[in-house]
Formats: C-alpha cells, sequence, structure tokens
C-alpha cells in the first residue's frame, strides 16, 4: 500500500469533553483503516451492531404471538392480504364464466404475465434485493412498474422481507419459514398476522435509491395502475376486448403472477434435489423452474445469492437469466455477478461425496492390519493344515467358503494352501480384476508377520478402498497401521 492511502493516525479530541482523547495510535489506526473501506463512515446500517448470537438471543427474548387456533383464527387474520389474495379468484373465475376467451387476449395476458412475473423475479429478486447485476435507469423503471403490476408489496417491503429470509432461513426469524410447512411458506405467512417480527435486514442501500423511493411512495396507485388498468386498456383499446382485459389480463393473471411466485418460498423448499448442499431446506427441481420463470434451482440460489443465474446449465428452464443477458447485450444491464465455478464446482462435488459416503456406509468393508493378528509364517502353515488358508500381498486369507465358487478350478487354490500365491494372484497365473480383490480383501483373517513383499505394498489396499471418502477425523488416521505380534492366538483369536 502506498503511503497516500495509508489514513492520517492523529486521534482527535471529542469536541464535547473535557477529558484528554483516550484513544491510542494502534486504535486510531484500526478506525481510521476500517472507516477508509466505508462508502458513508457516518451511516450505521441496520444490522451492523447486532450481537454474534443474535438468533438464539432474539428467539429467546422476543415474545412471540400465541399461537393460531380455531378460537382466534379471525382475529389473527391479516384482512388486506385475505381480501387481495381471496377476491382475486373468485372475482376472475366468476368473470371467466361470464366473458369470452378471444386468442389476442389469451398471448395478451400470457404475456404480461411474463413481464410482470420479471418485474419480480428479475428487478425485486435478481437486481434489487440480492444486487446481482447493475440495471439502467430504464431499465429499472420498467421492472418497478412491471413489480408494482404483480401486486406483491413495495421493492423496499419486499426486499426487506427477503434478506431477512436468507439471513435466518429456516429459523423463526424467517418471514416465510419452510418448516412451518408447504401452507405457511406458500401463502399462510401473508394471511396470517406475522407471530414474531422478521429478523434485522439492513435495506439503506434501496433506501437511497430513488426510483425505488418514487415506486414506494406512488405504490398504491400503480398497483391500480399496472395491476388493473394497464392490462385492461391495452386489451380494450387495441382489440375492443375491454372484459377480456380486465378478466384475463388483469385479474386472473394478477393469480397466476401470485401463486407463480409464492412457488418459490413454498414448492422451491419442497421439491427437488439439493445439488450443492443440504443444510437448509432449498431445492433444485425443473418443475418449479417452470411454474416460477426460472427461479426452481433454488439450491444454488441459497448457496449463491449474489449469482444473476438460477440455472448454471444451458438447457435448464431460466427465463430471467436469459432475460437479463439479454438487457445486458443491448446495454440495459452490465455487472453481472457469477459465482466463481471452482467454489460452484466444490459444492457439487461436496455433496456428490456425501452421498457417495452414504452408499459407502451401507456396504461391508475389509478388516485391516490395525484389527487383525498378526501371525509369523510358521504359524501360518501349522494353521494351514487344519483350515484353508492362503496368503497373498501379505496378508492371510480364509477361502473355506469360496473353494467351489472359484471360476479357475477348486485346485487352483487348494494348490496354494499354506503357501505365498502374491505372484499367482496378481498375475504370474491370472491377473486378476478388481472384483477379485475386492472379494479376497474380506477374506482376510490375519496379517503376516514381515507385511508385503517389497514392491506390493500399494496392492496391499483393494481398489474398493482406493477411493474410498473418508470422514476428516479420519485423515490423519492410517487403515493400515501396524498391529501387535499374536503368535501365540489362533486366527479366530
Amino acid at each position: 500500500m502506498s503511503s497516500d492511502s495509508v489514513p492520517a493516525m492523529a486521534a482527535t479530541p471529542s469536541p464535547n469533553s473535557d477529558a484528554p482523547s483516550m484513544t491510542t495510535p494502534s486504535t486510531t489506526t484500526k478506525q481510521a483503516t476500517a472507516l477508509h473501506f466505508i462508502e458513508n463512515p457516518e451511516h450505521v446500517p441496520a444490522d451492523a451492531n447486532i450481537p454474534d448470537n443474535y438468533v438464539s438471543y432474539t428467539l429467546k427474548h422476543q415474545k412471540s404471538l400465541p399461537p393460531v387456533t380455531w378460537e382466534n383464527f379471525v382475529d389473527e387474520l391479516n384482512w388486506l392480504h385475505v381480501a387481495i389474495l381471496g377476491l382475486t379468484p373468485i372475482i376472475g373465475f366468476v368473470g371467466a364464466i361470464l366473458t369470452p376467451f378471444r386468442w389476442q387476449t389469451a398471448l395478451w395476458s400470457v404475456l404480461y404475465y411474463y413481464m410482470t412475473g420479471l418485474g419480480i423475479t428479475a428487478g425485486y429478486h435478481r437486481l434489487w434485493a440480492h444486487r446481482s447485476y447493475n440495471a439502467s435507469r430504464p431499465l429499472q423503471y420498467f421492472l418497478a412498474l412491471s413489480g408494482a403490476g404483480a401486486v406483491e408489496g413495495s421493492i423496499r417491503w419486499w426486499a426487506r422481507g427477503h434478506r431477512a429470509h436468507h439471513r435466518y432461513t429456516d429459523t423463526d426469524l424467517d418471514p416465510y419459514n419452510a418448516h412451518k410447512g408447504l401452507w405457511w411458506s406458500h401463502i399462510g405467512w401473508m394471511i396470517l398476522k406475522p407471530r414474531r417480527k422478521p429478523g434485522v435486514a439492513d435495506v439503506s442501500d434501496l433506501s437511497k435509491n430513488d426510483i425505488v423511493k418514487w415506486q414506494h411512495r406512488h405504490y398504491l396507485k400503480l398497483v391500480f395502475i399496472m395491476g388493473i388498468f394497464f392490462p385492461t386498456l391495452v386489451a380494450g383499446f387495441g382489440w375492443g376486448d375491454w372484459m377480456g382485459g380486465y378478466v384475463y389480463s388483469g385479474v386472473l393473471r394478477l393469480v397466476f403472477v401470485h401463486h407463480s411466485t409464492f412457488c418459490v418460498n413454498s414448492l422451491a423448499h419442497w421439491l427437488g434435489e439439493t445439488p450443492f448442499d443440504d443444510k437448509h431446506t432449498p431445492r433444485d427441481h425443473m418443475i418449479t423452474a417452470l411454474v416460477t420463470i426460472g427461479e426452481g434451482y433454488h439450491n444454488f440460489h441459497h448457496q449463491f445469492p449474489m449469482d444473476y443465474r438460477n440455472a448454471i446449465k444451458w438447457y435448464q428452464y431460466d427465463p430471467t437469466k436469459w432475460f437479463i443477458w439479454v438487457c445486458q447485450q443491448i446495454g440495459l444491464a452490465s455487472h453481472l455477478k457469477t459465482f466463481p465455478e471452482n467454489e460452484v464446482r466444490k459444492g457439487q462435488l461436496t455433496m456428490q461425496l456425501k452421498r457417495l459416503r452414504e452408499t459407502q456406509e451401507l456396504l461391508s468393508w475389509p478388516s485391516d492390519n490395525s484389527h487383525l493378528p498378526v501371525i509369523s509364517w510358521e504359524s501360518y502353515q501349522a494353521q494351514a493344515k487344519t483350515r484353508p488358508l492362503i496368503c497373498v500381498g501379505g496378508f492371510i486369507h480364509d477361502v473355506a467358503n469360496f473353494l467351489d465358487e472359484h471360476p479357475g478350478g477348486r485346485h487352483l487354490l487348494t494348490k496354494n494352501i499354506g503357501k505365498d500365491a502374491t505372484t499367482a494372484f496378481f498375475g504370474g497365473v491370472y491377473d486378476h480384476s478388481n472384483a477379485a480383490h475386492n472379494l479376497l480383501a474380506m477374506k482376510r483373517v490375519g496379517v503376516l508377520h514381515g507385511g508385503s513383499p517389497h514392491g506390493l505394498e500399494d496392492k496391499m489396499i483393494p481398489p474398493s478402498q482406493r477411493l474410498r471418502v473418508a470422514r476428516y477425523n479420519e485423515m490423519g488416521a492410517s487403515g493400515y497401521s501396524s498391529a501387535a505380534l499374536s503368535d501365540g492366538e489362533g486366527l479366530l483369536g
């Protein structure tokens, strides 16, 4: 670092204090250095001073509302949300019975569904909640207006709840905690009063955005204009279908947009796989992606929330990603963030290894020489007179139950009883397959004193174990450590 970039180290006494400053040069340096990296040193974010044990402390000390029961159910309803989410499908379905569905209106309804849906997915979610790319002012206005047409709250309100969801996923400070059930995470958290306040999340960056502030200030007017009036006017002036525009492009389209985006909180935490991490509930599934305009690869998103993509493979359905990319190509978006590919692949590998480990735990594995008696050559030969024992690669094997199963015939085994068949096994007679190596290892009953013949140490480990997935606490211990000499004992202990 150049000397020009080092902040001043002089301590400045407080103008309101008569006492001399107690700040030492070292602490002043730390504070000044910290301020050097803060865009606005005077601004204190809402979550700047929360304690390290914030979640547990809050759950312990913040009193929640009593549980919802049949007796208090009506009193606990959020009637504004009940009206919005309950009346729109009723009005829409009744209107659909009375109103013909014209093809022009059908196309416009689908188009406007995607426009308002992208207002949420590309705007509210990936741009403002996660800051995964930069948008030009025209694009921001388009997304702010389209998002208002989805009638899901203002940008600031929506992003504040969503940031809390990511920070406190699956806890009681998560507004749509998936552990409370599919119904709760889909719609219950909106139609019932929350049992406790969501965890703190800073949205000061959005409070500085003039477009976000404009939308928040005029949100109620924008809801009616973009949610109902605009789609109705397009159909009415465009092809004379005023009633169809209102019913299909306005009301029913709104119902579909609602439940499409609600599925991100519910279905995406319930259906699918966890290819990147299984610590929390988010999952990846194509069906969820289809009904959420590309937000269905939710396990990836919760692992790498600042990435502008949800789907990373070219064939996965993510129109929101494609929309953002196209906006970049035409100069409306820039600085599209992607998580380092190396780290993404680490996440995938971690889960693949975990799945392999789970499969591995279901299998039986051979004993290694830390669990087997060590037998001298003389003792081995003596015991081989009463049992079919064969030495291969420094291990003594009991082949009693394999004599009649050996593909080459019983005689190839019996002639090596009491002998060292290492050369024969490793290609002298036949270069045995991996399956034969693995099976032979399961028949170990002892370790020959002196170990494996020189040059064959690597063959002591059967192929199935060479890539065996080890836990972190197994990494420092060898599975092939020496055992105590036990010549006086038989191989059966």
